[in-house]
């Protein structure tokens, strides 16, 4: 029978509509058509100049910015919904409120190779990826100004990518985004009522019935939550809990890290048949003396990251109500997830 389930952090309800279940080969979508590709790619080696001047990169062999040489690099993004170059200015438009469209756009260049997606990179690469997001976080949050930079990644055209190359984005915003601020606020309330942090109850309670998990190792692990928003959802969480992913122990262990989400990416592509998916890095706020959820956020928030794979459109329903529908229950995705050989 179909099923309402809420979520313990934000208090959001999901139907699992279990009567419409769907297997996993029946969300195998056609590719959407694109036009066709572009005889220069801007983001691969030997192209370095068809982009904004970098940023940061990763270059053993000392060579210079906006060179070949590089592992990883991060450019300004070419399009960039916020920039550092604006002036903060908060004003009032009389009941509205504006601000000016200062913040930060970037794009992490993941490989010079334009072939080798996430899943297709060793541990040692994919953790340079995962340092260089830490490098960008830190430094932006050197800008107290900026109150919260988010890592993300759209891959597939259906998920909104607009370029093959493989790569990641950082956003950076003068406000605490409302998805965020969802997240610390029940994170807060749960806490001032338990006195513990609700991502480690859940992590507690997902090992101990392993019928979600979907891989884990002595440091990370991933599952598909309770109240899964969409098909396959997964979520990735330190075992050992720390509000921030720039904190020195997921430093001390971003080859544990890796490992945990390349198999879990292999284990997506295998069992959908490579679906578009998006991931997006939550961690807490650039932190600032200011009221509210701050002052615990220590105790009860706890990174984390959401892999959502594209594959059912949201209609009238849910935007009319918040809601959301998912025809597979995170029990059976979690359980052909686990059992896909990678």
């Amino acid at each position: 029978m179909n099923e309402l389930r809420k979520d313990p952090i934000v208090g959001r309800w999901v139907i699992i509509a279990t009567e419409r279940s769907r297997r996993p080969d029946s969300f195998v979508l056609p590719r959407m058509v694109t036009k066709e590709k572009a005889a220069i790619c801007p983001l691969c080696r030997d192209n370095e100049r068809m982009t904004p001047p970098e940023i940061w990169a990763l270059r053993p062999d000392k060579s210079k910015p906006d060179t070949p040489g590089w592992k990883v690099r991060v450019v300004p993004n070419r399009f960039p919904v916020l920039g550092v170059d604006e002036e903060l200015i908060r004003r009032g438009v009389g009941m509205f409120d504006m601000a000016s469209g200062f913040g930060a756009h970037e794009v992490i260049i993941e490989t010079p190779d334009h072939n080798k997606n996430l899943k297709d990179q060793s541990i040692e690469e994919l953790g340079e990826v995962l340092k260089a997001f830490q490098y960008r976080i830190a430094d932006l949050h050197k800008d107290k100004r900026l109150r919260y930079v988010l890592v993300f990644k759209n891959e597939g055209p259906e998920a909104g990518a607009t370029l093959e190359h493989p790569h990641s984005q950082l956003i950076a915003t003068p406000v605490t985004p409302k998805r965020v601020k969802e997240e610390l606020v029940g994170s807060k309330n749960y806490f001032e009522a338990k006195e513990r942090c609700v991502y480690c109850d859940i992590l507690a309670q997902e090992i101990d019935s392993g019928e979600r998990i979907v891989y884990e190792n002595r440091e990370y692990v991933s599952f598909c939550p309770f109240a899964s928003r969409f098909p396959f959802e997964i979520w990735l969480l330190p075992k050992k809990h720390s509000p921030d992913f720039c904190c020195p122990t997921t430093r001390k262990n971003i080859p544990l890290l890796a490992e945990v989400l390349k198999v879990t990416m292999q284990k997506l592509a295998r069992t959908l048949n490579n679906p578009s998916y998006n991931y997006l890095i939550h961690t807490a706020p650039n932190r600032a003396p200011r009221a509210g959820y701050w002052q615990t956020i220590e105790q009860d928030f706890h990174w984390h990251i959401e892999i959502m794979p594209y594959l059912v459109r949201l209609a009238g329903f849910e935007w009319g109500t918040g809601f959301y529908i998912n025809p597979t229950a995170p029990e059976e995705a979690a359980k052909y997830l686990r059992e896909a050989r990678v």
